[in-house]
């Protein structure tokens, strides 16, 4: 049960870090979003290759690369991973400096159920009575957000439709989570280069004239690197299960983030948007629970029986 313990606690805790990433990327001006998604890729470059090193995972990178030389197919399947997460890395860092907070949150809420949806069309996995009430419910936001605004947000919409597709290419492709991100991160980094070596002022002149940059830039990179090491230790400590329902910790500390500290107002209509999604994604949560402790149970109780 001890380490069950210790990815709960990493878990919650990597959710916090990221929360208070979300937050942080506002006191970084005159950097901008954009900016702050490069440094990030580039800071957590070294803190991933440790996680890789510590998990004895650099064989599996070996190989890949060598499937890389015969495979164009591969590259191609890698670029658009890359391009599919690195579009939601950049949103993040970007949506809290430009009032898109509250968009980016509610995206996050709606994900669970649109991929409950992915599994249901292209899976054919079945949807059990909990699952089939929370997308009802999770609807009943939907549709009053399509009545209030005639549309979703951008933002919210690259969110709940880009991660989707980001899952089914990682499951098709049958390789390990962290050789994936670090292919993510490699094939990313020629543009967070790019973006940093293209800015109207340059690194050095940006700091030279900003000084408090010199000790902001290291602290985003050790914020972002413990929350991707919390976030990876925890679902390797963790059943898949557990780990997927304290992942909906996130986007709950996302919305009062934005809510509470970037100041994004949410009007009395949009409430009955949240309040309706916030119940389906309980209902998902609370399912998963509840399957995962008579998992557990189970477990216990099969060597009483076999006795």
């Amino acid at each position: 049960m001890q380490p069950i313990r210790q990815g709960v606690a990493l878990s919650v805790l990597s959710s916090f870090l990221f929360a208070t990433l979300y937050y942080y990327t506002t006191v970084l001006p005159p950097l901008k979003g954009t900016e702050v998604f490069a440094w990030r890729i580039l800071l957590c470059l070294p803190v991933l290759a440790l996680a890789i090193h510590r998990a004895r995972g650099w064989n599996e990178i070996s190989a890949l690369h060598a499937r890389l030389r015969h495979e164009p197919r591969l590259w191609l399947l890698f670029m658009l991973s890359a391009g599919l997460i690195g579009v939601q890395l950049w949103l993040f860092a970007w949506a809290p400096l430009n009032q898109k907070g509250l968009d980016v949150s509610m995206g996050y809420f709606l994900l669970p159920m649109v991929m409950v949806l992915v599994g249901r069309v292209f899976y054919a996995e079945r949807l059990s009575r909990v699952q089939t009430i929370a997308v009802l419910v999770a609807a009943v936001g939907v549709a009053n957000e399509l009545w209030r605004l005639g549309s979703f947000s951008w933002a919210t919409a690259l969110v709940m439709f880009g991660y989707p597709p980001y899952f089914m290419l990682r499951r098709r492709l049958h390789i390990g989570s962290l050789s994936t991100l670090w292919f993510d991160m490699m094939f990313i980094t020629p543009a967070a280069l790019f973006i940093l070596l293209s800015q109207d002022f340059s690194v050095m002149q940006q700091f030279s004239q900003f000084p408090r940059l010199f000790g902001l830039v290291p602290l985003l990179g050790l914020i972002s690197s413990a929350a991707l090491l919390a976030y990876i230790s925890a679902s390797r400590l963790l059943p898949l299960g557990l780990f997927g329902i304290l992942g909906y910790v996130e986007p709950v500390l996302l919305f009062w983030v934005a809510y509470l500290f970037l100041h994004e107002a949410v009007s009395y209509q949009a409430w009955f948007t949240y309040v309706p999604i916030w119940i389906a994604v309980v209902l998902i949560a609370g399912e998963g629970a509840v399957a995962w402790v008579r998992t557990g149970n189970s477990k216990k109780e099969t060597p009483r029986q076999q006795t």
